[in-house]
């Protein structure tokens, strides 16, 4: 098997935001300050369930609103992904599931194509939980999905209500590349494309 360590650390410091971020795409574990607690509440429990070690630390502009400092942990941890995953070589490549959470039922597909694509329909009524702008949320996967060049779809099935919404959302999307970025035994040196690359 000649899979890599599959870990990435990455730093990203702009006039908004100071990002710092460990992954691994193999473990549990999680360790996250971005300044806002909903941010880390979607993200401890992406963790847990897509299965990786992730510590952020991100320091924002938080006195203007959430908008940069959600947007940048997105891009940074979808660069993050990018350079864990190397050239892809053994993934299984493709991942989906439908996740229930109470009255909320999301479905996220994912392929880790090379190309960028979301596909984001899970609306919420609310405009907030808490001090959280649920409009974050889309941008949030958007950023992710751009830099770690991967196609995700993700589709609201039920729900009502906007917290259960979103951490739905991230439950299903952690679930769903936790599959794609599995290693597969039976082709674990071969990269997931007839075009031998995944661009």
């Amino acid at each position: 098997m000649t899979v890599g360590n599959r870990t990435s650390q990455i730093s990203r410091k702009t006039a908004e935001t100071d990002v710092s971020l460990t992954l691994g795409l193999n473990g549990s574990a999680s360790d996250i300050d971005t300044g806002c607690g909903f941010l880390d509440h979607m993200l401890t429990l992406f963790a847990r369930h897509g299965g990786f070690s992730l510590s952020v630390r991100c320091v924002g502009d938080t006195n203007v609103d959430y908008h940069h400092t959600v947007e940048d942990v997105g891009i940074v941890l979808g660069d993050a992904f990018s350079e864990a995953l190397g050239d892809g070589r053994g993934i299984r490549r493709y991942g989906d599931v439908t996740i229930p959470m109470d009255e909320s039922l999301v479905l996220a597909a994912v392929d880790v194509s090379g190309r960028s694509h979301l596909s984001y329909d899970a609306p919420v009524t609310a405009e907030k939980v808490g001090d959280f702008d649920t409009e974050l949320a889309e941008e949030f996967w958007l950023a992710f999905v751009r830099h770690a060049n991967i196609t995700m779809h993700i589709k609201l099935l039920a729900g009502r209500n906007a917290h259960h919404i979103i951490e739905c959302v991230f439950k299903a999307a952690a679930r769903a590349l936790r599959a794609a970025v599995a290693v597969d035994p039976d082709a674990a040196d071969t990269v997931p494309s007839t075009k031998g690359a995944l661009l």
